[in-house]
């Protein structure tokens, strides 16, 4: 049985970023019933070194379309980081799931052993399609959902692993 890169990549991305928009519309309705100033919780931190919720969506989404382009052999389109407000971050995974739709799943199954490189400078990191997809793309893509699930859930936000899980 081979490994199927793209059935290790954009279904995954997809489904938790489809949990994540999930999230976002309960953090909405969770923020409304409560009189919750929303920005509270967009630049609620965990502890005051590490990056606010909205940072947390944001690269999330970067990790997924990064990904995605890169072992496509595709551009990594650049997304301005202009979110405000819960709406605005559900329309950027809405904008990172339609590219990685409109991208050909044959050219990612094609791409375990593509040169990949990202970063610049002395934070340039070379990679293998796969070594890049399994041991920093996808770890940093959960690193920064789960945080992201982590500050709505310490907020008080009725969520569980379900909820973060979703459906595939």
């Amino acid at each position: 049985m081979s490994f199927s890169m793209y059935s290790a990549s954009v279904p995954v991305f997809r489904q938790i970023l489809n949990s994540l928009a999930a999230i976002l519309a309960k953090a909405e309705a969770h923020i409304e019933a409560k009189k919750i100033d929303p920005a509270a919780l967009l630049q609620y931190r965990l502890y005051p070194d590490m990056l606010p919720f909205i940072r947390q969506i944001q690269i999330a989404a970067d990790f997924a379309k990064g990904a995605g382009a890169r072992l496509a052999g595709q551009e990594v389109p650049s997304f301005e980081d202009t979110e405000k407000s819960f709406a605005d971050l559900r329309q950027r995974i809405a904008r990172t799931l339609a590219f990685l739709d409109s991208l050909p799943q044959h050219e990612i199954e094609g791409s375990a052993g593509r040169a990949i490189t990202t970063g610049s400078g002395d934070k340039t990191r070379h990679f293998d399609g796969q070594t890049y997809l399994l041991h920093y793309a996808l770890p940093h893509f959960f690193f920064h959902a789960t945080t992201a699930y982590d500050i709505l859930r310490h907020n008080g936000l009725d969520i569980g692993k379900k909820d973060f899980i979703g459906s595939w």
